[in-house]
C-alpha cells in the first residue's frame, strides 16, 4: 500500500474519531497531502469546524501572511504542506473566558493520529505553532523564547526531523508583535525559507508555471 494511501485512510478514520465527549466536533484536519513538511498547530478554534479547515480565521490570516513572505500563500500552503494539530476537535470554552485548554487526557488520546502522520508521511521538516504545539516536541520547554528562533531536531515515532517552531498567530497575542518575540519569529521563518524541505515544496509551483503552456492570444 503506497503511503498516500495510508494518508488517504488515516484521515477518513480521524473525521470519523469520537474518542473525547468534551470536545465539539466535527474532526477539523487539513487535507491528505504528502508532504515532506508538517505543520502542527494547536487546537481549532470555535470558527473552524464550520470552515472545515484549520486556521479558517483570522489567527490563519496571519500566519498565512508570514508563509506568504516565504513564496505559499495559503492556497498553495494547504495543496502542499500537511496540516496535523495536537487536538483536531474545539475544545470549548472555559469558564473565565477564551478557548478551554484540552485536557492532558484529551492530548493523549490525539497524539495517536499525530504519531500515525509522522510514520506515514515521514516529514523532514515539522513547524509547532504556539506553545502547546512545542510542548509535543519539547516537553521541558517552557519559554517561547527558549526555541522559537532555532534549529532543533525532534524524533516522534522512531522517525527524527528538523524542528522551526513559531509562535501562535492569535491577534489575543503581543508576543509575536514584541520584542524579542518579533526579532525571533523574523529568524525563524528565515530559517524556514532556507531549509531544503520548504524550498522543495516552494519549487513545486515554480515547475508547473516554468511547464504551463502559454495560452494563444496572451503576451
Amino acid at each position: 500500500m503506497s503511503a498516500l494511501v495510508q494518508l488517504k485512510r488515516h484521515v477518513t478514520r480521524l473525521r470519523a474519531c469520537e474518542a473525547c465527549p468534551n470536545m465539539i466536533r466535527p474532526v477539523v484536519t487539513g487535507q491528505p497531502v504528502m508532504s515532506p513538511v508538517m505543520l502542527i498547530g494547536q487546537a481549532p478554534g470555535v470558527k473552524e469546524g464550520p470552515a472545515g479547515k484549520p486556521f479558517a480565521w483570522t489567527a490563519g490570516r496571519t500566519m498565512f501572511g508570514w508563509f506568504g513572505q516565504l513564496g505559499l500563500d495559503e492556497a498553495a500552503f494547504r495543496e502542499r504542506v500537511y496540516m496535523a494539530a495536537v487536538c483536531r476537535c474545539f475544545p470549548g470554552k472555559a469558564e473565565g473566558g477564551g478557548d478551554r485548554v484540552p485536557s492532558p487526557d484529551e492530548v493523549e488520546q490525539c497524539s495517536r493520529h499525530l504519531q500515525a502522520e509522522v510514520r506515514i508521511l515521514r516529514p523532514r521538516l515539522v513547524i509547532p505553532v504556539g506553545k502547546l504545539a512545542i510542548a509535543q516536541l519539547f516537553p521541558d520547554t517552557e519559554k517561547l523564547v527558549e526555541v522559537v528562533g532555532t534549529l532543533r531536531s525532534a524524533e516522534l515515532s522512531g522517525h527524527t526531523f528538523d524542528v522551526i517552531a513559531l509562535p501562535h498567530p492569535s491577534g489575543a497575542s503581543t508576543w509575536h508583535r514584541t520584542e524579542p518575540g518579533k526579532t525571533l519569529l523574523a529568524r525563524a521563518l528565515a530559517m524556514i525559507e532556507q531549509h531544503d524541505a520548504w524550498r522543495s515544496v516552494v519549487a513545486i509551483g515554480k515547475a508547473s508555471a516554468a511547464t504551463s503552456p502559454i495560452r494563444a492570444g496572451t503576451r
